[in-house]
């Protein structure tokens, strides 16, 4: 692919690191989106891809958000070390954060809001990913349209993600920043932030893998107190992040083979360099197998 739209791509993907507030932050992602969409469909006229820019294009006109479409001039990329992000919610040890059941509503909003902080930490580190890693030497030329696809979509999967779970909260009268939450997420992305095989272990291997084993009997508890709306809700996003982990795990096999190494080593190494502690069962299995993440990765590392 063109330097340029490369370039292009990451100037998106840094807006989203660099929005402070959450409109600014879902809309720097959909902006991401739509403007790699509209890339694609220009380089493939008449194509399936072309029409679903063009879907897109008009789904973001109705929603009155602006959505730049005009090729800039290069400009010095500044990796970030941590991303912006609003004054709330107040960030604190995870030890730190109340438990509460889901019996009552105050229960369920404070799962709801956790998950949201996830949701919301993971369209940074899918933005991050674009920006640091698109251009890694690990990468072939003819790799990285697609790298920049499969990000570009996890991103804006994310969004959406938040977006949902964040109106969720507001119909429970709550909304994102009414909770503390913590900072671990982001503490695993400064650890791998030089080592492009490290962050696709640790983020979507470990870190969203863990997601697809307790996700479910959040579901299971959410339907037994008769919150439905909420239940259906995790239940889109962990279909997702099954997709979400496949595509971690892909690039991780892909790159192991060019570089010859053993993946259920390397991914063992690599958990134990930059994980904190160790990989909690039960493990949901067939979920993990679905996306590609191999039991012997994983089940000498409890």
């Amino acid at each position: 692919m063109r330097m340029l739209a490369l370039r292009n791509t990451q100037n998106d993907a840094q807006a989203v690191l660099t929005a402070k507030t959450v409109e600014a932050k879902i809309l720097a992602a959909e902006n991401l989106a739509q403007n790699w969409a509209k890339y694609q469909a220009d380089q493939c006229p008449n194509s399936a891809s072309q029409i679903q820019a063009q879907a897109q294009i008009q789904a973001q006109d109705s929603n009155q958000h602006p959505l730049n479409t005009t090729p800039s001039e290069p400009q010095s990329l500044q990796l970030m070390d941590r991303p912006n992000r609003p004054d709330k919610p107040i960030l604190i040890s995870p030890r730190d954060i109340p438990r509460r059941g889901l019996g009552k509503i105050e229960g369920r909003i404070s799962l709801l809001h956790a998950v949201a902080h996830i949701e919301f930490n993971a369209i940074d580190l899918a933005a991050d990913m674009i920006c640091r890693f698109s251009n890694d030497p690990l990468l072939e030329p003819n790799q990285k349209q697609a790298f920049l696809s499969d990000w570009i979509s996890v991103c804006a999967d994310e969004a959406r993600h938040f977006t949902l779970i964040n109106e969720r909260l507001n119909t429970l009268g709550a909304t994102y920043g009414d909770h503390p939450a913590h900072d671990g997420l982001w503490e695993a992305a400064l650890s791998t932030r030089t080592n492009l095989l490290a962050r696709l272990v640790i983020a979507p291997m470990v870190l969203e893998a863990r997601g697809l084993d307790v996700t479910p009997s959040m579901i299971h508890k959410l339907n037994n107190v008769k919150d439905t709306e909420s239940a259906k809700i995790l239940q889109i996003i962990y279909d997702d992040e099954i997709g979400h982990v496949a595509i971690g795990s892909k690039w991780f096999h892909l790159l192991c083979d060019k570089t010859g190494k053993d993946p259920e080593i390397m991914f063992q190494n690599l958990v134990k360099k930059h994980f904190l502690g160790r990989l909690k069962p039960p493990f949901n299995i067939e979920a993990r197998l679905k996306a590609g993440l191999p039991t012997q990765f994983y089940t000498s590392l409890v």
